[in-house]
């Protein structure tokens, strides 16, 4: 008598992701990203194919090719939303403007990357994308010109990730005054989301960005009680000349993550950290090279 074999079930991708011409580093940052076993990876030539597609099935996922300008990629990402309102959709681009970058914004875009970027904070965007349950209210635009944007955003890290990664694409700075800007923000910001608003993503910060000819100002303001700076001794900034690790000692009693240098570095990066009394809102001020009367790269 014939024993009949278990059938053999293959496993279907249960997610689909729409990739516009993708280069190598694009497909490099995805296969590191995406497992093939949960997603599969559809790709388009250009943007009208990827209008059509999109109106034919949904896609949980849509990454534009760099081939095309932020302008075209908005009007592309309004179109989608008229028949898809929630897809997460990640702008790449070669041509891009600090105007163009708060349109992405006010459009829904989920992140914006232009030519040369990171493969890291591409790939860890895209994780972001590929695992984030709700986005859609954790950026929330207010007010914006290139000059000064103001901004609500959910207490979670990878709102925060988002939000950095935006700022830095609206930034005109050469890039090491970026780069000092860009990672001064995001460790006040961690701080906010962390220890003012406990990571409890029905907080919210308020975050403001101001660019004049002369500096860049960006207003941190969490949701909690506040603090005195003389009072964190979990912080690096506070340890004594003669015990710099000492905060170390006094995390690992509370049960902190490792860290505790976000302050001490940010000082470092900025011409000035402000706080205000209660403690809860931030100011950091970075004054540009060509104020200083030193000429800064083009």
């Amino acid at each position: 008598m014939d024993i009949a074999a278990p059938l053999q079930t293959q496993q279907v991708p249960a997610k689909f992701a729409l990739i516009v011409d993708a280069n190598p580093q694009v497909s490099e940052a995805l296969c590191s990203v995406l497992n093939p076993e949960e997603w599969s990876i559809v790709h388009a030539p250009d943007n009208e194919s990827v209008l059509k597609l999109v109106e034919a099935k949904p896609f949980d996922l849509i990454i534009t090719g760099a081939e095309s300008c932020g302008k075209e990629d908005i009007d592309l990402l309004r179109r989608i939303r008229r028949v898809r309102p929630h897809v997460r959709l990640i702008i790449l681009t070669d041509e891009s403007t600090p105007t163009d970058v708060i349109m992405a914004m006010r459009e829904r875009a989920f992140s914006y990357f232009s030519r040369p970027f990171l493969a890291a904070s591409f790939a860890e965007i895209v994780r972001c994308a590929a695992t984030e349950p709700l986005w859609d209210d954790g950026i929330e635009l207010l007010s914006a010109t290139p000059e000064w944007i103001s901004i609500i955003a959910r207490c979670d890290k990878k709102t925060a990730d988002r939000l950095v990664q935006f700022f830095q694409e609206i930034s005109d700075l050469p890039l090491s005054e970026k780069e000092d800007v860009a990672t001064a923000f995001r460790e006040m910001l961690l701080n906010a989301i962390e220890h003012g608003g406990n990571f409890d993503p029905n907080q919210y910060v308020e975050v403001a960005y101001v660019r004049t000819s002369k500096l860049v100002m960006c207003r941190i303001k969490d949701p909690g009680q506040g603090f005195s700076l003389d009072e964190i001794h979990h912080a690096a900034v506070n340890n004594p000349s003669y015990d710099p690790i000492r905060h170390i000692l006094f995390r690992e009693a509370r049960g902190l993550r490792p860290g505790g240098y976000g302050v001490l570095l940010t000082k470092h990066l900025v011409d000035e950290l402000l706080y205000s009394e209660k403690g809860n809102e931030v100011l950091l001020v970075k004054y540009l090279h060509s104020f200083r009367g030193t000429e800064h790269s083009p």
